[in-house]
């Protein structure tokens, strides 16, 4: 009864007229921008985060969570239309949604993908609502020591799941640390790597990390790529399956509704390493594996399905725990200490509307999709059209203008523009940024438990191996290092990345 109890009262919330309106302009906002090839859900949530700074905490999350299921949905439109994936999730839908296109089934495609993700998104609301208390329960018997080993073990997780060299997905978490600590120590007060510098004294703007790394870094990429588009057709026809293709997908949704919830839950995981392992699946456990390619059915529902459960489920870990699963995730904390909201078990107890708003708005986000954006198509085909040389300056403009009001200072901008160059020279040094980031959030974290075990156990490293719960998850972590430094796991781990 506790449970419909609270999603009653999480509906109440989300179905205010204000709340409504955000999750729908958040919803719309992510698919415009996620419709464009090479601009992820971190891209555009990055862009956008400077317009949630003057809302109501709630209505703020409610809106960064509708541009994540909008800017997934976007990415398979482009994926099945123009054969460029959106983002990364959406590399596999490519396979099979840009056949079914170019078979005269475009509309059935994008069916498909829209009613695969939206069972699969009620799905994994469900199980967030139905998993999160007992997580956030066992969350508060966690102490210092706890936490900090629950991070370590996060990070270790992030480094294998991260596409690229184990030592780049290494060096980029460090380096995200290592930024972390610029600014004052909130223990001693000391300014530490700000080089007399006022700018620096609070650290580095989260914001212009993000957008610096992510959205300008892709914008100056993609600006430096052939841009060649070419879409299969013109108008949209037949937007709904036919008998046969639905037989063939909806086991495929079934099987990645339940893969993604899983990989979800994982540190690194989410809709990426869902739709990947989904699609492989599918093709393996098919009867006909050879009409996958040539615009298979399943081909397009298990990863859409697999990749929207993921990005449910990976609100878990962000929302229970305080710990970011994925770079989403990571920008989702970021969004939530902008509005002083402390991310970890005691969300659910000293911000109850907030917590269960949130999760009702999630399954409000996702009708959405289905009931604007199907419609919508051909308003999505005409946003393809548009010439890069004229998009990507005005979408430049906007984000600088967002950047600038976070303190109506340019000293936003200039990190911007520097963690722009920085993000850039990743790229061609093929270094994923999304490391860098989670180790952005979680080093602070980090050092402060550390502080708070070191200083209850009086100066006692032992602490962290003598507590039952902190000594299971370092003997993971351990665990996990050992493995993915075997040779057989980097050549396979390698073999899986390299179809990105």
């Amino acid at each position: 009864m506790d449970l419909f109890s609270n999603l009653a009262m999480g509906f109440n919330v989300a179905l205010t007229v204000q709340n409504i309106g955000f999750c729908f302009i958040g919803v719309l906002l992510g698919t415009a921008v996620g419709v464009l090839p090479g601009l992820g859900p971190l891209a555009t949530i990055a862009m956008l985060l400077p317009l949630t700074y003057s809302l109501e905490p709630v209505t703020a999350l409610i809106m960064l969570s509708g541009i994540y299921y909008g800017a997934q949905y976007g990415g398979s439109t482009t994926a099945i239309l123009v054969n460029l994936p959106g983002e990364s999730s959406s590399v596999v839908t490519c396979i099979d949604g840009h056949q079914m296109a170019r078979n005269g089934r475009a509309g059935s495609a994008l069916a498909i993908a829209a009613l695969g993700s939206f069972f699969a998104g009620t799905i994994g609301t469900l199980l967030v609502a139905a998993f999160s208390p007992y997580l956030s329960r066992l969350a508060l018997s966690f102490g210092p020591a706890e936490y900090f080993s629950l991070m370590v073990l996060g990070l270790i997780a992030a480094v294998v799941l991260a596409s690229g060299g184990l030592l780049k997905a290494v060096g980029m978490i460090l380096i995200g640390i290592l930024l972390g600590t610029v600014g004052t120590d909130v223990s001693s007060g000391v300014m530490r790597f700000t080089f007399g510098s006022l700018d620096l004294v609070d650290g580095f703007e989260f914001v212009a990390v993000a957008m610096g790394l992510f959205a300008f870094a892709d914008i100056i990429a993609n600006a430096r790529g052939s841009n060649t588009r070419t879409l299969i057709t013109d108008t949209v026809k037949g937007l709904w399956p036919n008998r046969e293709e639905f037989r063939l997908a909806w086991p495929a949704v079934l099987r990645g509704t339940a893969l993604g919830s899983v990989l979800g839950l994982l540190p690194g995981g989410g809709a990426t390493l869902s739709s990947f392992a989904s699609y492989t699946i599918e093709k393996k456990i098919s009867k006909h594996p050879e009409t996958f390619g040539k615009g298979a059915p399943a081909g397009v529902a298990a990863p859409e399905s697999a990749n929207n459960a993921g990005a449910q489920s990976s609100f878990i870990p962000m929302l229970t725990l305080g710990i970011p699963s994925n770079g989403v995730m990571a920008m989702m904390i970021g969004a939530m200490m902008i509005h002083d909201i402390v991310p970890g078990p005691e969300v659910m107890t000293s911000n109850a509307p907030l917590f269960w708003g949130l999760i009702a708005s999630m399954w409000i986000g996702n009708l959405m999709l289905v009931i604007f954006n199907l419609p919508m198509i051909g308003i999505w085909v005409r946003l393809l059209r548009i010439p890069y040389a004229i998009l990507y300056p005005a979408i430049l403009i906007f984000s600088t203008i967002g950047l600038y009001s976070i303190a109506n200072s340019t000293s936003a901008i200039i990190m911007g523009a520097a963690f722009a160059l920085f993000g850039y020279l990743l790229n061609r040094l093929k270094c994923e940024p999304a490391p860098l980031l989670l180790g952005f959030i979680l080093g602070p974290m980090m050092e402060e438990y550390l502080r708070r075990a070191m200083l209850l156990s009086r100066g006692d490293p032992a602490v962290f191996v003598t507590r039952p719960l902190s000594a299971v998850l370092l003997a993971a972590a351990v665990v996990l290092l050992v493995t993915i430094v075997s040779p057989m796991v980097r050549k396979k781990r390698e073999e899986v990345f390299a179809e990105d």
